[in-house]
């Protein structure tokens, strides 16, 4: 569709980590897509200095960071809210609150648009 999503940050250390990002939309045509940026083997070992997350074509109705990423019997641990900050378009880290942890990232939005 007329929507994307762009995801860009600073870090430092970390080697060869494997990251993932998918875009999907949803099946019961509510209209609504997902983005979600993560790394599959849980925790990164990234120092985050910053991140942003950007939809175009769309406002974000819902999103969520993680400073652990579920695997096997570990659950996901969400950020602290103080550590970022979401408006209509973009999720990022909220400076001098943010812990430089992230092993996920997901957002929830629907397009400006709709279809007729």
């Amino acid at each position: 569709g007329d929507f994307s999503c762009t995801f860009t940050y600073s870090a430092q250390g970390g080697t060869n980590e494997q990251w993932q990002m998918n875009v999907a939309v949803s099946e019961d045509n509510n209209g609504l897509f997902s983005c979600s940026i993560w790394r599959p083997q849980g925790k990164s070992y990234l120092f985050f200095t910053q991140f942003k997350a950007e939809v175009k074509g769309a406002k974000i109705e819902y999103a969520m960071a993680y400073s652990q990423a579920a695997v096997g019997a570990q659950s996901d641990v969400p950020l602290k809210q103080e550590e970022f900050e979401i408006t209509e378009t973009t999720v990022s880290h909220r400076e001098g609150k943010f812990r430089f942890e992230l092993s996920k990232l997901e957002i929830v939005a629907k397009p400006t648009r709709d279809e007729l």
